[in-house]
């Protein structure tokens, strides 16, 4: 897939994430008192993301109440404020908990994080040795 396909796909994603909540009633709470924090998570076999068409994309949104596309955007969301936002600790939380050994198998998949998280820009990139790994490492956030 071309890095403009992917940018286009991504920026859609983004803007269905961060407009979707919006469109509540009136009488939800307001949002500028919280600070946005959705995101676009994207997964591909390759390398690296330039290499690597976006097989599956799901999107969180963790400002004010957890939606999204993710399976679980309750526990992502738990998960990503246990790190304060910071990616690569998610693999601090998974430590020798899942007593689930994996491979040495080389298939590597690249997972792409882009959006805001309280506020701030994230852009993110990650790629692991083979899913399992992925599934291990990356607490829930990477779980889809």
């Amino acid at each position: 897939m071309q890095p403009m396909t992917r940018w286009a796909m991504t920026g859609a994603l983004l803007t269905t994430a961060v407009a979707g909540p919006l469109s509540t009633p009136a009488h939800s709470a307001p949002a500028s008192l919280y600070a946005p924090s959705a995101l676009v998570l994207t997964t591909g076999h390759g390398e690296n993301a330039a290499a690597a068409a976006p097989e599956r994309a799901v999107t969180v949104n963790c400002a004010y109440a957890t939606s999204g596309t993710h399976p679980d955007p309750r526990q992502a969301c738990a998960d990503l404020d246990r790190v304060n936002g910071d990616l690569d600790r998610l693999a601090t939380l998974r430590a020798n908990d899942t007593g689930r050994f994996c491979t040495k198998e080389y298939r590597p998949i690249v997972v792409t994080v882009q959006g805001v998280w309280r506020g701030t820009r994230v852009n993110y990139e990650h790629t692991f040795a083979n899913s399992c790994i992925k599934e291990t490492q990356a607490a829930s956030v990477f779980a889809f």
